[in-house]
């Protein structure tokens, strides 16, 4: 469980949220929760949101288009996307909103999985999905990568990355889970935490921290240093790796956006 409070709201918000990834066998979602939305003035309760997890979902979807729209290239040709699943179409889906590409190029363990998922977005967004066999099949040569598996050894390795790439890295959002290999870090031109203290016990970072190979003061920026125009986003061709561990400001920010949209409701 974590609160969220945006400085002005009249809300503020608790989510609970669960992770059981063996659902995944059981053909069921992994993730599921609800929020409690509270008057910030007096306390009081305003609204249960059971969304099961919709909301976070929705919301890490768009913070990956957020981070594209400042740090991908405005011209993608190849686009690779590991993993399947709810995050990987949601991924899909806000980028869509943000960038034009070429191609797609999908990776998921399970075979099966990763067919359906591609005959799905292209259809949804008149993008052709292919489904390949091995990661590094997927990731070389292309322009931005979306990682949203809940792996927890390294599915993407250095070497495969070209020197323009952009990586949004979603799924490591435990200090267990680990998608890109520590190297990519160290070798990354710039790195990017959505919040670096966070970054720094959970996600890829923390890897990298751990081993040796990146020094947290050689992290570039925050994500909202590179929105609020506090620091340039992409420069040229540049290796840039987007850590996207999810923050309490985004659940408030959507929780928000949902408790508007039911009272606006209700009165109708």
């Amino acid at each position: 469980m974590k609160g969220a409070y945006l400085r002005g709201s009249p809300i503020f918000a608790l989510k609970v949220a669960t992770g059981f990834y063996h659902n995944a066998a059981r053909n069921l979602p992994t993730g599921a929760g609800l929020f409690l939305v509270f008057d910030a003035a007096t306390g009081f309760p305003l609204a249960l949101l059971r969304d099961n997890a919709y909301l976070t979902d929705l919301r890490t979807g768009a913070a990956g288009a957020l981070a594209a729209r400042h740090l991908a290239r405005e011209q993608l040709g190849k686009v690779a996307i590991l993993g399947s699943g709810i995050q990987a179409r949601h991924q899909a889906r806000c980028l869509s909103l943000v960038r034009r590409w070429r191609e797609t190029t999908a990776w998921s363990p399970t075979r099966e999985h990763v067919e359906q998922y591609c005959r799905e977005m292209t259809d949804q967004l008149r993008v052709p999905f292919r489904a390949v066999p091995a990661p590094e099949e997927a990731v070389r040569g292309a322009d931005l990568v979306i990682t949203t598996t809940p792996s927890r050894r390294p599915v993407v390795e250095a070497g495969w990355l070209a020197p323009h790439v952009t990586v949004i890295a979603v799924g490591s959002d435990g200090p267990e889970k680990q998608e890109l290999a520590a190297e990519c870090l160290a070798r990354a031109d710039k790195v990017i935490a959505d919040r670096l203290s966070q970054c720094l016990e959970l996600g890829e970072i923390h890897h990298a921290v751990r081993y040796g190979l990146l020094d947290p003061a050689r992290v570039y920026a925050e994500l909202g240093d590179v929105v609020a125009g506090k620091k340039p986003g992409r420069e040229g061709d540049e290796l840039i790796i987007c850590d996207l561990t999810g923050v309490g400001a985004q659940d408030a920010a959507i929780a928000e956006v949902a408790w508007r949209k039911l009272v606006a409701g209700a009165s109708d």
